[in-house]
């Protein structure tokens, strides 16, 4: 997978088609991102001794990788991510302006 924790990712199918957000977590077995602000369900919850009140929670779901692009540093647009080695390390490159990829 081509992406990493803090990048910053545009959904480009589905729903949430055209938001921009954080990834927060990164699921390689299911090859599947949880995106800050994207595909949010609502969760209804009993009161339990961790969480008292309980009532409906809001939180984010996972999203298939295949469904969002990283957003170009330069360009502020989704763009494809390739692999170069620049000065002996290894670094993610966006293809469509060439300037390196970084997370955070």
């Amino acid at each position: 997978m081509r992406v990493r924790k803090d990048d910053l990712v545009q959904v480009i199918t589905g729903r949430d088609k055209g938001k921009q957000g954080r990834i927060l977590r990164v699921v390689p077995e299911t090859q599947r991102v949880v995106v800050e602000g994207v595909n949010r369900m609502k969760r209804h919850t009993k009161p339990t001794p961790r969480n008292r009140t309980g009532g409906i929670i809001e939180r984010e779901q996972a999203i298939h990788v295949s469904n969002v692009m990283i957003v170009d540093p330069k360009t502020d647009r989704p763009t494809r991510v390739r692999s170069e080695v620049r000065n002996e390390e290894k670094v993610r490159v966006a293809v469509k302006s060439g300037t390196t990829v970084t997370s955070g």
